[in-house]
């Protein structure tokens, strides 16, 4: 890994990856085996960051401001606070690292080599993917959706089952974090070059006569803002897996994604457990989400350290990096107990509601905005209600009773969490007692959103721009709806199955 400001004003390689993300770094890793590969990541490195190394820290660089940060935090135009990745390994750097593959009927509607897709998911979890420990908080939210009629019991599987399961996790048995980029330990260190904080400005076409576009390169700034071209060799594309946020402005295009709904319950438990189109000009998106049953996804952080739920109680437009760090310092004074709690958190399988996304700017730095239209659509509304119907069950469970207070009605802990400033958007007086005015104003994101250059509509089977040669985006933008409980496994998977695909083509060819 270099820093960008060491790389020569002129560069050419057989293959440009803007983007060193989830896909990336996989995607670098294959490619690299008998090409040379550069790699542009806007972000710097995960590696001795203690806030993204360590479990317990889960939740600090969410709530770092600073333009140093891994994560950089925009607000959608619904009032829905968000974040965007900037940092090698991308968002398997920030996530709760949860693990699970895509389920069988996912993989063959997407098209793709059941087998390759097997053998791409075992690469990855190699490295990256572990069992975790079944605690007393997890067992017994466990047993009471088992209670509830959540079965059959899975056990621990990395599948996409319907029932209950303990699905897998990137962190390993000591708290430690295994981001994306320890993919790229599968590289050829000859055949990769690596530069951190490249900020990708431009893609250069190549045109002649009636033929169809050319990518040939990229320019990129560095951080001291020098420009930098890198050049295609006569071998392969550029490949972009960054967000659908940056590749929008390199495209010169408005594009719609959708993002993932939670609705959240928080427990404090009594005993421990505007621009024109240059080349490209692809219809505006219109995005229909569909998914199979998705599971509920259950967390629990029970460390001394616990700020990623506690600093809730700093209103949105008060997070300062000041006001963050006064709110982390007061809560260290606090004794462990304080702490000791968990949260069940539902995700709203799809969606089906879509939304839109227009840049502000041409500045690649610059947040657009962003509309996702949470709960637009009925059926995802229904969804949430039956969801928390579950909840209740589990909550009121004999498997669950050791972890609340009987004293306190499922109707307090909804108000307990309703009252906390997990977004922008109004309260409202029945949200306590209404299921379906709580799932609208407890609404969250669990960074899945998805869609801005979806299969058919900006990019080919093949991953391939519709319109141009030598450019594929690969990344989870071009999903149509988001595979298994979590992506983070199938954006993995996808970088090397694409890697594998594209070795393939190149020797088939020759």
């Amino acid at each position: 890994m270099h820093e960008a400001n060491s790389a020569p004003e002129v560069s050419y390689y057989d293959y440009i990856i803007v983007g060193g993300g989830t896909a990336g770094c996989p995607l670098a890793a294959t490619l690299s085996q008998n090409s040379t590969v550069l790699l542009l990541e806007r972000g710097g490195s995960p590696y001795g960051n203690p806030n993204i190394t360590n479990l317990e820290a889960f939740g600090e660089a969410l709530s770092d401001l600073s333009p140093s940060s891994p994560s950089q935090r925009f607000i959608s135009e619904d009032g829905v606070i968000n974040a965007r990745a900037r940092v090698l390994g991308g968002g398997s750097c920030l996530n709760a690292g949860f693990y699970t593959r895509a389920a069988p009927l996912y993989v063959d509607d997407a098209g793709w080599d059941g087998l390759l897709v097997n053998e791409s998911y075992r690469w990855v979890e190699k490295k990256v993917a572990f069992e975790p420990p079944m605690r007393l908080w997890q067992s017994a939210v466990r047993n009471g959706l088992l209670e509830a009629g959540v079965t059959p019991y899975n056990g621990f599987t990395y599948d996409h089952l319907i029932g209950t399961k303990v699905g897998g996790t990137i962190f390993d048995v000591e708290g430690h974090r295994h981001t994306a980029a320890d993919l790229l330990e599968y590289a050829n260190p000859n055949g990769l070059t690596v530069l951190l904080h490249a900020s990708v400005h431009k893609i250069m076409f190549r045109i002649n006569g009636k033929e169809k576009p050319t990518a040939q390169g990229v320019v990129f700034r560095d951080a001291s803002g020098i420009k930098h071209r890198s050049m295609l060799g006569p071998v392969g594309p550029i490949i972009s897996c960054i967000d659908s946020f940056l590749l929008s402005r390199l495209l010169c295009q408005c594009i719609t994604l959708n993002n993932h709904i939670f609705g959240m319950l928080n427990y404090r438990m009594s005993k421990q457990s505007g621009c024109k189109a240059i080349v490209l000009r692809p219809p505006q998106l219109a995005t229909v989400i569909r998914d199979q049953y998705s599971a509920i996804l259950m967390s629990n952080f029970l460390n001394p350290n616990l700020q990623i739920g506690q600093l809730s109680t700093v209103p949105p437009k008060e997070r300062t990096p000041d006001a963050l760090a006064k709110a982390i310092d007061a809560m260290q004074q606090l004794e462990p107990e304080a702490f000791i709690g968990g949260f069940i958190l539902e995700k709203i399988i799809g969606p089906i509601s879509t939304g839109n996304l227009l840049l502000r700017s041409k500045n690649p730095n610059d947040n657009p905005s962003v509309t996702f239209n949470y709960f637009k659509e009925p059926q995802d509304l229904q969804r949430c209600i039956d969801g928390f119907k579950i909840i209740e069950n589990v909550v009121e469970s004999k498997s669950f009773s050791e972890f609340k207070y009987d004293f306190l009605s499922l109707p307090f802990l909804l108000n307990l969490t309703v009252n906390a400033p997990v977004n922008l958007l109004p309260k409202h007086a029945n949200a306590s007692t209404s299921l379906e005015q709580f799932c609208k104003d407890t609404v969250m994101t669990i960074w899945h959103y998805h869609g801005g250059c979806q299969v058919g509509r900006v990019v080919d089977p093949d991953y391939k721009v519709l319109g141009v040669d030598a450019l594929r985006v690969i990344d989870g933008s071009t999903f149509n709806y988001s595979p298994g409980t979590n992506p983070q496994a199938t954006v993995m998977m996808l970088g090397r199955y694409m890697g594998v695909r594209i070795l393939k083509e190149r020797l088939e060819g020759q």
